[in-house]
């Protein structure tokens, strides 16, 4: 066993898992419009659902205020209509080819609601990093069954492990509580 390749697995899987939760965050809806929020939203066109930044531009002239430039006319009504049926509570209107989406006020209870979402995101993330933990320690302790390392050595490269779980799961609740902030300020 290289204990080297298995740490650098462990880094690489735990960074993925902060950027997949950085990822569902920027989709989370807070007091302010954010170019990211519509990035989850498919929209129906030439034959398939395509991302709306393959078919649009997406701009924040202010913090109220999400502009659409949809870059073919044939697909405004189609885009329109996939913001509408998001999920996100908001209602696009058309200009020609640009949509524009004012982002209504949060209420306190929508605030509320966002917030346990985050949480249940952060849980997710902690969940995923606990199974990548878990797969790392059986390996280390396949690795001492069959003789290849002593139990010296698995003893120092869990604890080398855990610390790498312990800073990226700090850094989950610190983004965790950053994400709840930004929803809960007005």
């Amino acid at each position: 066993m290289d204990y080297q390749i298995l740490k650098a697995e462990v880094e690489q899987k735990t960074a993925q898992t902060l950027e997949v939760l950085q990822t569902e965050f920027a989709g989370l809806r807070t007091g302010r419009a954010s170019v990211h929020l519509l990035d989850g939203v498919k929209v129906p066109v030439y034959g398939s659902e395509v991302p709306l930044n393959q078919v649009s531009t997406v701009s924040a002239p202010d913090n109220q205020t999400l502009n659409v430039t949809v870059w073919d006319m044939n697909n405004a009504g189609a885009v329109e209509k996939a913001i509408r049926d998001s999920g996100l509570g908001v209602n696009p209107m058309t200009a020609g080819a640009v949509i524009r989406v004012n982002m209504p006020p949060l209420t306190e209870e929508r605030r509320k609601e966002l917030t346990k979402v985050a949480g249940k995101y952060a849980e997710e993330a902690k969940i995923s990093m606990r199974n990548i933990r878990q797969d790392a320690m059986s390996k280390i302790k396949r690795a001492v069954a069959d003789k290849e390392i002593s139990e010296d050595d698995q003893r120092r490269y869990e604890e080398d492990i855990q610390k790498v779980f312990d800073s990226r799961g700090a850094e989950v609740d610190a983004m965790a509580k950053q994400k709840e902030a930004d929803i809960m300020s007005v």
